[in-house]
């Protein structure tokens, strides 16, 4: 069974019925036309240059071995569960989120300054009840200030100012749990 998945003749099937599937999505009809929407051929060839990477990337993610791996590392960890007792014992409707991309609670106008912090990461979010972040948590471990670190964080401090949410560090060695219950009282409403 196991000669019969890794051979060649599986792999070319499953890559011809993704690639099926991917056209249908994609490629098979056309969307509804809304005017002065999709009326240049520009918007179709986007669209054709997007279905092409797709593919292109299907092809790679089928012919590479993944592994799960986690999410933070042990410091990482140890803050995060602190954090999340904190939080859960201050206020059951807030929680911690971990490695949250700014671009999945942050929006602009501005696609370019979008586009400078979507794929950014904040250590930990606070959101509340109504799932709005209300406060960024960095982690401030030992290997944190290398390279382009301190630019990298004031992009996320300007971007998180502007939006009016919260931005806090934990510094290395200052993470005992009752130091992390103590930022927790601060940041979040009693509950």
């Amino acid at each position: 069974m196991e000669a019969l998945v890794n051979s060649p003749l599986v792999f070319l099937v499953a890559f011809a019925v993704a690639i099926l599937v991917l056209k249908e999505l994609f490629g098979g009809k056309k969307p509804y036309r809304r005017k002065g929407r999709y009326n240049k051929k520009s918007s179709w060839k986007k669209q054709d240059d997007r279905n092409a990477l797709a593919a292109d990337q299907l092809q790679k993610v089928m012919a590479a071995d993944f592994k799960p791996r986690s999410l933070l590392n042990k410091s990482e960890a140890n803050v995060f569960r602190a954090l999340d007792e904190a939080v859960i014992a201050r206020n059951s409707g807030w929680q911690v989120m971990a490695q949250v991309s700014l671009g999945e609670f942050l929006s602009s106008p501005d696609k370019s300054a979008f586009f400078s912090v979507n794929s950014k990461r904040v250590d930990f979010a606070l959101m509340d009840e109504k799932c709005f972040v209300q406060h960024a948590l960095e982690y401030q471990g030992k290997g944190h200030h290398q390279g382009s670190a301190a630019a990298r964080d004031a992009v996320k401090k300007e971007a998180l100012r502007k939006a009016g949410i919260g931005y806090h560090e934990i510094v290395a060695g200052h993470t005992t749990p009752s130091e992390l219950r103590a930022l927790v009282e601060k940041l979040v409403p009693a509950g």
